[in-house]
């Protein structure tokens, strides 16, 4: 409707055909003629500007405006100087339905098929001053006006596009954290669950221990689940080196674990690490079936600078699916990682077990 009014306002500049046809003594065949062809002028134009917006083919464009140019040419040619207005809306359908690259030679050819046409009607040179620039102008402008609208068109493009990564990212990231917290918990909580049923019948102390710690996993377990969904829960490597030394002694693995690292470490670096060391461990406690694990923490220089490393070994029957087809959770700490620059390492270790290798670059961190 915006487009409509718009378009009708610059319609009323035909008023000078009209009052030609109605006042200018022309003859009842003439006059039939040219309020006949001065409709098909106006809905042939209408039809071309109200599609600008869709793609059209340039050589039905091109056509279109060849029929539109044809028309005013004879109209202005049999019933007189008045008809002349035609060209300008010829040049300004032309700006408004081509590529720029087309349009800014057909304007041109419009105005002169004007100035041509001015020439030859009687009196039309009078006209001809108060034409050009309108013709010139317009058809210009609505190149720009063209350029515009698809600019507009390709930046809402844009603003959805962005807005569906934002939302699949976050997806992605709720993804990983649930992964990771629930799947370490909930092989806790299934390893205590069990190693309390054995203690039950000759050990109930024991076993209500254990099921207190089962209480206390639960509801950490929730916590971190609701932080993780808040997008405000980062792992510390202490915390996560408390939590593998109990989830490892829980499934009877002998743990082989690193002092707390000193010092400050940046905090995506220190987060990544974190969330490797816990799904490395809820590996070893849910598939390998090992005795020992190993885990190893060192700064290493490279020529890239300084790199913090992580290391987690085994002596168990494998990773998660074996090393050719990891899960979820190797793919999203190779995510995870790769945010912050590093890199993951996940294979088989020596002759039996499985090695799972983080690394994070220091400097980098700490420069952000």
């Amino acid at each position: 409707m915006v487009k409509m009014l718009w378009i009708s306002i610059w319609l009323f500049y035909l008023s000078a055909p009209v009052t030609d046809l109605i006042s200018g003594g022309h003859a009842t065949g003439p006059r039939i003629l040219g309020t006949l062809g001065l409709a098909a002028f106006v809905a042939w134009y209408l039809v071309l500007v109200f599609r600008t917006t869709r793609p059209m083919p340039v050589r039905r464009v091109l056509f279109s405006l060849a029929v539109l140019a044809t028309q005013a040419t004879v109209l202005s040619l049999t019933l007189g100087r008045e008809w002349l207005v035609l060209f300008v809306y010829v040049a300004i359908s032309s700006g408004a339905a081509l590529p720029a690259e087309y349009s800014r030679w057909t304007v041109l050819g419009t105005t002169a098929l004007l100035a041509v046409t001015a020439n030859a009607v009687p009196g039309g040179t009078a006209y001809l001053a108060g034409l050009l620039i309108p013709a010139l102008m317009g058809g210009f402008a609505m190149v720009g006006v063209r350029a515009m609208i698809r600019t507009t068109m390709e930046l809402r493009e844009a603003r959805a596009t962005v807005a569906q990564l934002a939302a699949n990212e976050e997806r992605l990231r709720m993804a990983r954290d649930l992964h990771d917290l629930l799947g370490h918990s909930l092989s806790l909580i299934t390893l205590k669950s069990e190693l309390a049923g054995r203690m039950l019948p000759g050990q109930p102390d024991a076993a209500a221990q254990q099921v207190a710690d089962i209480e206390r996993v639960s509801r950490q377990a929730l916590v971190d689940v609701r932080e993780a969904v808040s997008g405000y829960r980062r792992p510390t490597l202490p915390g996560e080196l408390a939590g593998a030394r109990t989830a490892l002694a829980a499934a009877g693995v002998v743990a082989d674990l690193p002092a707390e690292p000193s010092g400050e470490l940046p905090e995506e670096a220190e987060s990544a690490l974190a969330w490797s060391l816990r799904e490395a461990v809820t590996n070893v406690v849910r598939h390998s079936g090992a005795k020992r694990c190993r885990v190893t923490l060192e700064t290493l220089q490279t020529l890239d600078g300084p790199v913090l490393e992580l290391t987690v070994t085994d002596d168990g029957s494998g990773g998660p699916g074996g090393p050719a087809a990891p899960g979820n959770g190797l793919t999203g700490l190779t995510e995870r990682l790769a945010a912050v620059g590093g890199d993951l390492s996940a294979g088989s270790a020596s002759r039996t077990g499985f090695a799972l290798t983080a690394r994070v670059p220091l400097a980098l961190g700490s420069e952000s």
